[in-house]
């Protein structure tokens, strides 16, 4: 008979997991609260990032930690009140960060992210969802001339040692890609190996439909508590009981309370996001996503429309929204692009869940048996869902994983 599990969280990184147990021939029962793909994997900039290899870590150098202290910037800001909150996650963080530590995890991290775009290829392709890819890479774009050919240093050495590929384009050729963009623009890195998707959640939904075509179940349900059961796990929701041999617990940013609960403390805090669908003014649009490097914003072209993503606000996962870091996002991009009007009455707010090492935990819970642990991708449990999936596959079947998974353990803090 085959081994029942549980798989508690439906993002990407839950529904990839589910998928792959499925297709392994386990019997598997995915469980969320909302439907799959309508928390932090519908709301993100759609971006299967190839390039990025390398995590963010805290700021170090002087210069940038007094552009980041008054809170005004757009690619990061934060609450006072989150700060002493996470005071502990936050000052690993900073530890992890200094640069010996991340020029270890630097590898670590890149080992997982130079199989995102395969491992989402298998399953794009087995799910029909092809029609949501856009393999024509983003662009990167730059404002200041010195920010550009640093950028373009760091990405020739990444190109040598992992594998990115890009091209280097100029103003005129910028203007061709994108005639839309201002004169603010003067280059950009044009990612040519990382891929687009024009409907984050629709491909999230994809994947879970073709998870229930291969024989899976999904229920929505409130999850209320996990215990152990025997050899197996029990799970109470508030739609009823369910009992399984293993549980995978990939609930993303709701993990550290799950965690207490079963005696388990990590370092983990949360980096909010926003978003917001605009039209394109007098018609106009955008062939690529773009990112404004040196304001920190993503626009990026969707079903929906043009979807502006902000950078990180440091806060807790339930504070209220605060709205100023996106406003000052959308003052930026009009400088860059013709943005319409807004197509929603209020934006879109998600949460990112970073761990201080900036690495996720992938892999078997190392205080009880049957529980396996899949969260704190951060910024990228978009990208990295699928291959996540493939290696909690070959993990709970014995076999070789793809990578080394020693620097993603339960036990490593």
């Amino acid at each position: 008979m085959a081994r029942h599990t549980l798989v508690l969280g439906a993002g990407m990184v839950g529904v990839s997991i589910a998928w792959h147990l499925r297709s392994r021939g386990r019997d598997v029962t995915l469980i969320d609260r909302r439907e799959p793909g309508r928390e932090t994997s519908y709301g993100n900039a759609g971006l299967i990032q190839r390039e990025a290899v390398k995590p963010h870590p805290f700021p170090r150098d002087l210069a940038e930690l007094w552009r980041v202290l008054p809170n005004r910037s757009i690619d990061i800001r934060y609450r006072t009140g989150a700060m002493f909150a996470e005071a502990h996650p936050l000052w690993q963080y900073w530890r992890y960060s200094a640069p010996k530590s991340f020029a270890r995890i630097v590898p670590e991290y890149a080992s997982l992210i130079a199989h995102c775009t395969a491992e989402h290829e298998a399953m794009f392709t087995a799910a029909g969802a092809e029609h949501l890819i856009r393999r024509d890479g983003w662009l990167q774009v730059f404002r200041s001339e010195d920010v550009f050919e640093d950028e373009l240093v760091q990405a020739a050495e990444f190109r040598e040692r992992f594998g990115v590929t890009f091209e280097q384009i100029d103003a005129e050729r910028l203007r061709q890609m994108e005639p839309g963009l201002s004169e603010h623009a003067i280059g950009a890195i044009h990612w040519t190996n990382a891929w687009s998707v024009t409907d984050p959640g629709g491909l999230v939904q994809a994947y879970a439909d073709d998870f229930v075509a291969r024989g899976g179940r999904i229920e929505q349900a409130e999850a209320q508590a996990m215990t152990p059961n025997g050899q197996g796990w029990h799970l109470s929701t508030d739609r009823g009981d369910y009992a399984a041999d293993e549980l995978v617990l990939a609930t993303g940013p709701w993990s550290p309370s799950w965690l207490k609960t079963l005696g388990y403390e990590v370092p983990m805090f949360v980096m909010r996001g926003y978003h917001m669908h605009y039209e394109g003014a007098d018609g106009a649009g955008l062939n690529y996503g773009v990112m404004d490097f040196e304001k920190g914003y993503l626009v990026t072209p969707k079903r929906a429309g043009l979807r502006l993503t902000t950078g990180a606000e440091l806060n807790t996962i339930d504070a209220p929204p605060r709205f100023g870091q996106l406003e000052a996002a959308e003052q930026a991009a009009r400088e860059l692009l013709a943005l319409g009007q807004r197509k929603e009455a209020e934006p879109w707010k998600g949460a990112r869940p970073c761990l201080a090492d900036m690495k996720p935990i992938i892999g078997a819970a190392h205080r009880h048996d049957n529980l396996w642990f899949a969260f704190g991708h951060g910024h990228q449990g978009f990208t990295l869902g699928p291959t996540t999936g493939r290696l909690i596959g070959e993990l709970m079947d014995g076999e070789t994983p793809l990578v080394d998974m020693a620097p993603f353990r339960s036990d490593r803090f």
